[in-house]
């Protein structure tokens, strides 16, 4: 860790400036501390965990969310660019894993190949969260982050001149305002609602993943060897299945996608014990290669449910001095590898209307700084509520489930294109240029 949240201010008055507390110290947590921090700001980040978390699982950054990374704080795209992958290939095939009766017939481009996609325009960059999250959290000063601290609840109260958090060890701190990026299943954001309200919680999706390695071998006798050195995505009745090299084409990485039709009896735990069984006995009626493929499984196997925001989208993002970012706000599931994403354009759209809060006259900052996250709630609920809708729909679009496209694979293709279109062709300083108008003129009101 480099200095301490005092020198960061060196900026300016330590007294004047905004202090900020960011509840939850995962990736976007991160992020946005460090886009503050380069801005001035007095930043302490409250994360219940006792250390970082050692989390393995995979996503990906779009070059949009790269642009946003950039102006948010160089530092944070320097740190992806440390440990992500970029894919080596400029498309992603997508082929029937359910009709090919032979492992010949599955490797026919004319008889099996559904569509294909330009790598391009999402241009992803993949990497483990646990690797981006430690490179992150490296920069930042030693005094931000305060471990072990589980918020319970907040006093957002118009005479007090400070927002009051309330941890679960019984200690209290004092900020200026809240930023809640406490992920999927945000204590900030049952307390922000109120614990009955429909969207407190987020909800089964209806969708299962599993996850394995297989080894390349299996996996070039299974697919051919064309199909197993390149990413490519099996669809089909009720599943889909993602799959490409890793560790320099030694194994082979299996995402299996299956659609749930009975509720999870798990409460908030996402990840219980399955077995290899279970996955056979969902994909009986597929093709052999896909078959084969599973047979290579081990026997015990975990399985993660998936959560999101879609049925109970979130009416605001803000209210007074505390608003919610990132999962909180917006809780994904990842059949766009988009909502990590949305994240970092919202850590964006903060940093920069509270550097305009900040540059303001401090007699109206209070009232500024409500305003500013109002105009932040405004600005981006609808993109990021669109995205947790259409990724819940492309989870149906992948596993023949959503009526419009059924198993027609040029109809999965024009849905797969229109709504990653909304995604990519995405204007970055327009979203800042706007949030900063609207910000503007609601102050002059």
């Amino acid at each position: 860790m480099a200095t301490s949240n005092t020198e960061a201010l060196s900026n300016g008055d330590s007294q004047t400036r905004l202090d900020v507390a960011i509840v939850g110290g995962g990736v976007i947590g991160v992020m946005t501390a460090l886009g503050l921090l380069r801005r001035g700001f007095k930043v302490t980040i409250y994360e219940r965990a006792a250390t970082w978390p050692d989390v393995g699982a995979a996503f990906a950054f779009t070059g949009i969310a790269r642009e946003c990374m950039e102006l948010l704080d160089p530092r944070v795209l320097e740190s992806l660019a440390r440990v992500a992958q970029r894919s080596p290939h400029d498309k992603v095939r997508y082929w029937d894993g359910f009709h090919p009766e032979t492992k010949e017939a599955a490797k026919q481009a004319e008889s099996s190949l559904l569509f294909e996609i330009l790598e391009k325009y999402m241009a992803y960059w993949a990497c483990l969260r646990g690797h981006f999250l430690l490179d992150m959290a490296a920069q930042l000063p030693d005094d931000v982050v305060k471990f072990e601290k589980r918020l319970v609840d907040y006093e957002d109260n118009e005479a007090s001149e400070k927002v009051v958090l309330h941890f679960a060890d019984g200690s209290t701190a004092n900020s200026d305002l809240v930023i809640a990026c406490d992920g999927i299943h945000s204590s900030a954001r049952k307390i922000f609602l109120g614990v009955d309200h429909p969207a407190a919680n987020a909800r089964y999706s209806q969708k299962v993943m599993y996850r394995a390695m297989v080894p390349m071998p299996s996996a070039i006798n299974a697919l051919g060897t064309e199909k197993a050195h390149v990413q490519i995505a099996h669809l089909g009745p009720d599943a889909h299945v993602v799959s490409f090299p890793v560790n320099n084409a030694q194994v082979y990485n299996v995402f299996l996608f299956l659609h749930d039709p009975e509720e999870w009896h798990h409460g908030h735990t996402m990840t219980v014990s399955s077995s290899r069984n279970e996955v056979v006995e969902a994909l009986q009626d597929w093709g052999p290669h896909i078959k084969e493929i599973i047979d290579q499984f081990p026997e015990t196997l975990s399985k993660y449910a998936i959560f999101d925001l879609a049925d109970n989208p979130l009416p605001s993002y803000a209210s007074g001095r505390v608003c919610l970012a990132g999962d909180a706000a917006h809780a994904s599931s990842p059949f766009h590898g988009a909502g990590a994403c949305m994240g970092v354009e919202d850590a964006l759209v903060l940093a920069e209307l509270l550097e305009r809060v900040d540059a303001g006259p401090a007699a109206t900052k209070r009232r500024n700084l409500k305003i500013a996250l109002q105009t932040y709630s405004s600005v981006r609920i609808e993109r990021s509520q669109w995205l947790v809708k259409s990724s819940r729909e492309m989870g149906d679009i992948y596993e023949w489930r959503y009526p419009e496209s059924g198993d027609d694979g040029e109809k999965c293709k024009a849905e797969f294109e229109s709504r990653s279109k909304i995604i990519w062709d995405f204007d970055v300083n327009g979203m800042v240029t706007d949030a900063k108008k609207n910000y503007d003129h609601r102050v002059e009101v």
